[in-house]
């Protein structure tokens, strides 16, 4: 699998983000509204600057007149995209290949969910219709299952991957304690870790990611005007996407260990951006941390 890329040819100048909280006080429009101004701010435009528009939501609405309505936009596209926990970076990536194929010159996506004030915990995705093979577990459920299968097949102890993911959890707690704008603000211990309540199977409390509302919003363009909008664009190196094809959890030849589509997505994108050795050239990864033992596999898949 092999993707031209648009290396060096999009920039982002402008973003916005509001903080990731139970936002009780702030509808859907509240927040969209608010990370758009920022990032209208930080770039020196207006709404009527930007000629297109993404929006990225997976269970907050069901069209990009949500976005259009918030923002009183007239007579602009707005493009409502949905891919699950790769649902942002698509919408960021369609903005970038609109731009680099010249159709537009200013483009804006924006991103947000407002989910926690529904009556119930966690995420509540309407059921999609199915040939009644897929399994029917919660996420954290499906996601525990890396932990052993891990430890079997590279023969990994039960402490020693207890410590691993406690590690990460410790991390991303005190990452997270350091940003304004997160929505866990204090460190935690390796203790609070393991002392934690079982959610499912050996993953506690601190292994699984929290729910929370907010928006984001980024303003891209093409390379050779992004000098017009701030003096330190951050340029475009390469975006991969790809799409598994549903089997993994009913493949018997499966072992969890691996997600095969973000291996493949990182070869394409290091081939994109001229990557050659990951560990040596990349300074900083932020990878989906919805339970530790992604981060676990993502970590290796994404060859670091």
């Amino acid at each position: 699998m092999a993707s031209h890329g648009i290396r060096d040819q999009v920039a982002i100048v402008g973003m916005g983000c509001t903080n990731f909280v139970e936002n009780w006080g702030a509808s859907l429009d509240d927040m969209m509204i608010d990370a758009s101004n920022e990032a209208y701010a930080s770039a020196g435009v207006n709404k009527d600057d930007v000629d297109a528009y993404w929006f990225g939501t997976a269970q907050s609405a069901m069209s990009g007149i949500a976005l259009a309505r918030a923002l009183q936009l007239q007579n602009k596209p707005v493009t409502r995209v949905e891919n699950y926990c790769a649902t942002g970076s698509e919408a960021l990536r369609q903005a970038s290949y609109a731009l680099a194929s010249g159709a537009y010159d200013l483009c804006m996506v924006v991103g947000a969910e407002k989910v926690k004030d529904t009556g119930f915990q966690g995420l509540n995705a309407n059921p999609i219709p199915n040939d009644g093979t897929a399994r029917t577990l919660t996420a954290a459920a499906m996601f525990s299952m890396i932990v052993p299968a891990y430890g079997n097949k590279f023969g990994v102890d039960e402490d020693t991957m207890r410590a691993a993911l406690s590690h990460i959890a410790v991390k991303n707690h005190y990452n997270g304690a350091r940003n304004s704008r997160a929505q866990f603000r204090k460190e935690i211990t390796v203790e609070t870790v393991e002392k934690a309540p079982k959610m499912a199977g050996t993953l506690g409390l601190f292994d699984c990611a929290g729910v929370a509302d907010g928006s984001a919003a980024a303003i891209v363009c093409r390379a050779e005007d992004a000098h017009k909008y701030t003096d330190k664009p951050i340029y475009v190196k390469a975006l991969s996407f790809i799409a598994g094809n549903g089997g993994g959890l009913t493949d018997p030849n499966y072992d969890y260990t691996t997600f095969p589509e973000i291996a493949a997505c990182a070869i394409d994108a290091y081939a994109q951006a001229g990557v050659t050795n990951a560990r040596e050239q990349v300074a900083m990864a932020e990878v989906h941390d919805c339970f530790t033992p992604t981060e676990l596999l993502l970590m290796e898949d994404l060859q670091f």
